[in-house]
């Protein structure tokens, strides 16, 4: 039973415009570690990308000061290894996109808000995702 004294959010939107996907649960990711991709005010660092994170994409974000491999029990972190799906921040995602290693993004679980920094082509050129209808693709 939820509290009623507490706001109620809507539902945040992807950016293809549906409802938000959860990103992932083994590890438990998303800022307010809930599996998505979901933001608000407190989020500072705009967690908003869902990537499928690789090897180089970690050894990139280490590179940066963003050392997503150890593990961080204070925050609940439990380090990353390639393959795990987590909501990285819209800035340090761009850099790496920039540097050209860029993870692969899942665009159904990757929150709207990330428009405001990076464009969806962008996104799109990196997205894992398969379309329920396959017809949509060029083949």
């Amino acid at each position: 039973m939820s509290d009623p004294t507490e706001p109620t959010r809507p539902p945040e939107r992807n950016v293809l415009g549906e409802e938000l996907e959860p990103c992932g649960t083994e590890p438990m990711t998303g800022f307010f570690r809930d599996g998505c991709c979901s933001t608000g005010p407190e989020d500072l660092g705009s967690h908003t990308i869902c990537a499928v994170v690789s090897a180089e994409f970690l050894e990139h974000q280490r590179s940066i000061g963003n050392d997503l491999s150890t593990p961080m029990p204070a925050y609940r972190f439990p380090g990353l290894r390639p393959g795990d799906r987590w909501c990285v921040t819209a800035r340090n995602w761009l850099r790496a996109h920039q540097d050209g290693v860029a993870a692969p993004v899942v665009l159904a679980a990757t929150n709207a808000r990330v428009l405001e920094l990076v464009p969806l082509e962008v996104l799109r050129e990196h997205a894992v995702d398969v379309p329920p209808d396959l017809s949509s693709l060029d083949v």
